[in-house]
């Protein structure tokens, strides 16, 4: 089953397209949890048990375990051991360098790290992804336009009457062979991630920028999935992990995150038409 196909498939059976960002970060925290690598673990593995139903893949965010060094690393690969298997785990650390050192990269992210996904940065060009798309029935999500304020500084400056994201889409889209190429794509800019939908052909799209970033989860459903003709990921991450400090955040992760199925839920065709939906995009538009 290619990459593309998994995460369909998995789509389907918990039927949520949000995914969930594990960022430990200690200062949000539960004071009780943020003491310890021990604790830390024990703060993720509720998080997971309490929400493991209601999201299609959990993202750890590689920088947050590599600053605390080897303990660090341990923890990641114990919280991954501990998220179900029938769930995806994008590892998230934007990787991109030359050949063979993509090649131990790859290795390390796949093989030791248990990665289903990984989220990989393009600058360099093809050769320094090739490693990680050679590993067919795993996917990587490339860099087309993110959601921070600096994604202005190159990747929206025009080249050849284009702008840069749109031909790091095209050439994604032509790397695509193997269908397991995504794009990332801030909910920050939402017309532009309608326009990246439309030219991405049927690569997923991995929306951060949803909740304190303050990208709308309307338009990144709507405009993500082409009204749900099309596959996207969209990530939240410290508005669920962190939205509560007290020994209740495992259930108020939980009702947040159903909070947020609840509302793409809504935006879905009930018929299973997209002529409901299109007519919603029109409106939140």
């Amino acid at each position: 089953m290619s990459a593309l196909k998994d995460l369909q498939k998995i789509q389907s059976e918990t039927k949520s397209i949000i995914c969930l960002g594990l960022d430990l970060d200690p200062k949000r925290m539960p004071p009780d949890y943020a003491k310890t690598v021990k604790g830390m673990f024990d703060f993720a593995v509720r998080i997971i048990d309490a929400t493991a139903d209601l999201v299609c893949a959990y993202k750890p965010n590689l920088a947050f375990y590599e600053s605390l060094g080897a303990d660090g690393i341990s923890l990641l690969k114990q919280i991954v051991t501990r998220i179900p298997r029938e769930i995806l785990v994008i590892l998230d650390g934007k990787r991109g360098d030359i050949g063979n050192t993509a090649a131990h990269y790859a290795d390390a992210l796949f093989s030791k790290l248990k990665a289903d996904w990984v989220t990989l940065n393009p600058y360099m060009g093809y050769d320094s992804l090739r490693p990680f798309l050679e590993h067919k029935d795993k996917g990587a999500f490339i860099l087309s336009l993110t959601s921070n304020p600096g994604s202005r500084d190159f990747q929206q400056l025009r080249v050849d009457g284009k702008p840069l994201y749109r031909i790091v889409a095209e050439k994604v889209l032509y790397w695509n062979k193997d269908h397991n190429c995504g794009l990332v794509v801030g909910a920050t800019v939402p017309e532009q991630l309608k326009e990246i939908r439309q030219l991405a052909g049927e690569m997923p799209l991995l929306i951060p920028g949803v909740g304190s970033q303050g990208g709308s989860l309307e338009k990144a459903a709507l405009f993500g999935t082409d009204n749900f003709r099309k596959t996207a990921i969209i990530n939240v991450s410290r508005s669920v992990l962190y939205a509560s400090r007290g020994d209740d955040f495992a259930q108020r992760a939980r009702e947040e995150l159903s909070r947020l199925n609840k509302t793409v839920d809504a935006l879905r065709p009930s018929d299973g038409s997209s002529a409901e939906a299109d007519t919603t995009a029109d409106r939140i538009s």
